[in-house]
Protein backbone atom coordinates (compact mmCIF):
# COMPACT_ATOMS: atom_id res chain seq x y z
CA UNK A 1 0.00 0.00 0.00
CA UNK A 2 1.30 3.37 -1.23
CA UNK A 3 0.45 6.42 1.36
CA UNK A 4 1.09 10.10 -0.39
CA UNK A 5 1.55 13.60 0.54
CA UNK A 6 3.51 16.44 -0.93
CA UNK A 7 7.23 15.73 -0.19
CA UNK A 8 6.47 12.19 1.38
CA UNK A 9 5.96 8.97 0.66
CA UNK A 10 5.01 6.28 2.22
CA UNK A 11 5.04 2.37 1.07
CA UNK A 12 3.92 -0.89 3.49
CA UNK A 13 5.27 -3.68 2.48
CA UNK A 14 4.12 -7.01 4.06
CA UNK A 15 4.69 -10.69 3.27
CA UNK A 16 7.38 -13.14 3.99
CA UNK A 17 11.14 -11.74 4.03
CA UNK A 18 9.75 -8.07 3.51
CA UNK A 19 11.89 -6.96 6.32
CA UNK A 20 15.01 -8.68 4.48
CA UNK A 21 14.16 -7.50 0.84
CA UNK A 22 14.58 -3.84 2.40
CA UNK A 23 17.21 -4.27 5.03
CA UNK A 24 19.63 -2.82 2.70
CA UNK A 25 17.54 -0.16 1.10
CA UNK A 26 17.70 3.04 3.79
CA UNK A 27 20.07 5.78 2.80
CA UNK A 28 20.28 8.36 -0.25
CA UNK A 29 19.36 6.87 -3.76
CA UNK A 30 20.35 8.79 -6.83
CA UNK A 31 18.68 8.81 -10.61
CA UNK A 32 20.72 10.13 -12.85
CA UNK A 33 19.41 9.74 -16.80
CA UNK A 34 19.02 11.94 -19.97
CA UNK A 35 15.21 12.59 -20.60
CA UNK A 36 14.07 11.75 -24.32
CA UNK A 37 13.28 15.46 -24.63
CA UNK A 38 16.58 17.06 -23.85
CA UNK A 39 18.22 17.52 -27.12
CA UNK A 40 21.57 17.93 -25.89
CA UNK A 41 22.16 14.64 -23.88
CA UNK A 42 22.49 16.48 -20.71
CA UNK A 43 22.28 13.98 -17.75
CA UNK A 44 19.30 15.00 -14.60
CA UNK A 45 19.80 13.33 -12.02
CA UNK A 46 16.67 13.04 -8.79
CA UNK A 47 17.91 12.36 -5.15
CA UNK A 48 15.14 10.17 -2.83
CA UNK A 49 16.00 9.40 0.59
CA UNK A 50 14.71 6.03 2.37
CA UNK A 51 14.15 5.28 5.83
CA UNK A 52 13.05 1.57 6.45
CA UNK A 53 11.15 1.62 9.58
CA UNK A 54 8.80 -1.35 11.20
CA UNK A 55 5.54 -1.10 11.93
CA UNK A 56 3.70 -2.38 15.31
CA UNK A 57 1.50 -5.02 15.13
CA UNK A 58 -1.96 -5.55 16.27
CA UNK A 59 -0.29 -7.67 19.27
CA UNK A 60 2.48 -5.19 20.54
CA UNK A 61 0.06 -2.53 20.79
CA UNK A 62 -3.33 -3.12 21.74
CA UNK A 63 -6.03 -0.76 20.70
CA UNK A 64 -8.89 -0.64 23.05
CA UNK A 65 -12.40 0.47 20.96
CA UNK A 66 -13.71 2.07 23.89
CA UNK A 67 -10.91 4.87 23.70
CA UNK A 68 -11.34 5.11 19.83
CA UNK A 69 -13.37 8.18 18.17
CA UNK A 70 -13.64 7.86 14.21
CA UNK A 71 -15.75 10.71 12.06
CA UNK A 72 -15.55 10.81 8.56
CA UNK A 73 -15.44 13.54 6.25
CA UNK A 74 -15.29 14.10 2.54
CA UNK A 75 -11.44 14.37 1.26
CA UNK A 76 -9.46 17.11 -0.09
CA UNK A 77 -7.85 17.57 -3.09
CA UNK A 78 -8.47 15.80 -6.82
CA UNK A 79 -10.56 12.62 -6.73
CA UNK A 80 -13.66 13.68 -8.86
CA UNK A 81 -17.18 12.66 -8.09
CA UNK A 82 -16.21 9.73 -5.72
CA UNK A 83 -14.24 11.97 -3.14
CA UNK A 84 -17.05 14.60 -3.70
CA UNK A 85 -19.61 12.64 -2.75
CA UNK A 86 -18.58 9.90 -0.28
CA UNK A 87 -17.36 10.26 3.36
CA UNK A 88 -14.13 8.01 2.73
CA UNK A 89 -11.57 10.54 4.83
CA UNK A 90 -11.37 9.10 8.85
CA UNK A 91 -9.85 11.05 11.20
CA UNK A 92 -9.50 8.75 14.62
CA UNK A 93 -9.21 10.48 17.80
CA UNK A 94 -7.34 8.15 20.56
CA UNK A 95 -9.21 9.70 24.04
CA UNK A 96 -6.56 8.79 27.23
CA UNK A 97 -3.66 10.50 24.84
CA UNK A 98 -5.74 12.98 22.69
CA UNK A 99 -3.51 11.39 19.65
CA UNK A 100 -5.16 12.62 16.56
CA UNK A 101 -4.83 11.15 13.08
CA UNK A 102 -6.54 11.75 9.60
CA UNK A 103 -6.72 9.24 6.77
CA UNK A 104 -8.00 10.31 2.89
CA UNK A 105 -5.40 8.18 0.79
CA UNK A 106 -7.58 5.15 0.35
CA UNK A 107 -11.06 5.31 -1.55
CA UNK A 108 -12.64 3.36 0.84
CA UNK A 109 -13.55 3.94 4.40
CA UNK A 110 -12.82 0.48 5.48
CA UNK A 111 -9.49 0.54 4.31
CA UNK A 112 -8.79 4.19 5.75
CA UNK A 113 -10.18 2.83 9.41
CA UNK A 114 -7.62 0.02 9.22
CA UNK A 115 -4.86 2.26 7.94
CA UNK A 116 -5.55 4.80 10.57
CA UNK A 117 -5.56 2.48 13.42
CA UNK A 118 -1.80 1.36 11.89
CA UNK A 119 -0.78 4.97 11.90
CA UNK A 120 -1.90 5.51 15.78
CA UNK A 121 -0.36 2.05 16.81
CA UNK A 122 2.75 3.43 15.34
CA UNK A 123 2.11 6.59 17.23
CA UNK A 124 1.73 5.44 20.54
CA UNK A 125 4.09 3.14 20.13
CA UNK A 126 6.67 6.16 19.51
CA UNK A 127 5.25 7.82 22.78
CA UNK A 128 5.53 5.38 24.89
CA UNK A 129 9.02 4.11 24.48
CA UNK A 130 10.34 7.96 25.09
CA UNK A 131 14.22 7.08 24.99
CA UNK A 132 13.68 4.56 22.58
CA UNK A 133 12.04 7.30 20.19
CA UNK A 134 15.11 10.04 20.84
CA UNK A 135 17.14 6.83 19.34
CA UNK A 136 15.20 5.53 16.60
CA UNK A 137 14.99 9.28 15.15
CA UNK A 138 18.45 9.59 15.43
CA UNK A 139 18.83 6.16 13.49
CA UNK A 140 16.76 7.49 10.86
CA UNK A 141 18.32 11.18 10.34
CA UNK A 142 21.79 9.03 10.24
CA UNK A 143 19.69 6.61 7.47
CA UNK A 144 18.45 9.41 5.37
CA UNK A 145 21.10 11.83 5.91
CA UNK A 146 20.85 15.26 4.07
CA UNK A 147 20.52 14.20 0.96
CA UNK A 148 23.11 15.38 -0.43
CA UNK A 149 25.81 13.51 -2.47
CA UNK A 150 28.02 12.45 0.68
CA UNK A 151 24.73 10.83 1.97
CA UNK A 152 24.16 8.68 -1.05
CA UNK A 153 23.46 4.84 -0.67
CA UNK A 154 22.88 3.80 -4.46
CA UNK A 155 23.01 5.31 -7.77
CA UNK A 156 21.39 4.63 -10.70
CA UNK A 157 22.55 5.83 -14.18
CA UNK A 158 20.67 4.97 -16.75
CA UNK A 159 22.56 6.16 -19.59
CA UNK A 160 25.49 4.17 -18.73
CA UNK A 161 23.11 1.12 -17.81
CA UNK A 162 24.81 0.75 -14.41
CA UNK A 163 23.67 0.72 -10.72
CA UNK A 164 26.25 1.27 -7.84
CA UNK A 165 26.11 0.74 -4.19
CA UNK A 166 28.54 3.09 -2.90
CA UNK A 167 28.78 1.43 0.53
CA UNK A 168 29.32 -2.12 -0.64
CA UNK A 169 31.07 -0.93 -3.90
CA UNK A 170 29.14 -3.54 -6.04
CA UNK A 171 27.42 -2.85 -9.52
CA UNK A 172 24.62 -4.20 -11.53
CA UNK A 173 22.67 -3.60 -14.50
CA UNK A 174 20.04 -1.15 -14.59
CA UNK A 175 17.64 -3.69 -16.61
CA UNK A 176 18.37 -5.93 -13.51
CA UNK A 177 17.49 -3.81 -11.05
CA UNK A 178 14.52 -2.42 -12.75
CA UNK A 179 13.66 -6.17 -12.87
CA UNK A 180 14.11 -6.19 -8.93
CA UNK A 181 17.22 -8.21 -8.72
CA UNK A 182 18.75 -5.76 -6.42
CA UNK A 183 20.55 -9.17 -4.33
CA UNK A 184 24.00 -8.77 -6.30
CA UNK A 185 24.46 -5.48 -4.60
CA UNK A 186 23.71 -6.76 -1.23
CA UNK A 187 26.87 -7.99 0.96
CA UNK A 188 27.06 -11.47 1.41
CA UNK A 189 25.33 -12.11 -1.75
Amino acid sequence: MITHRPGYLALRATGRDADKAFAHEAGGHRWQRVPPNDKRGRVHTSTVTVAVLPEPTAHEVVLDERDLRFTTCRGSGAGGQHRNTRDSAVQLLHVPTGLQVRIESERSQHLNRELARAVLRARLQQRATGRARHRRDAERRAMVGSGMRADKRRTVAVQRGEVVDHLTGRRTSVKAYLRGALEGLWPGR
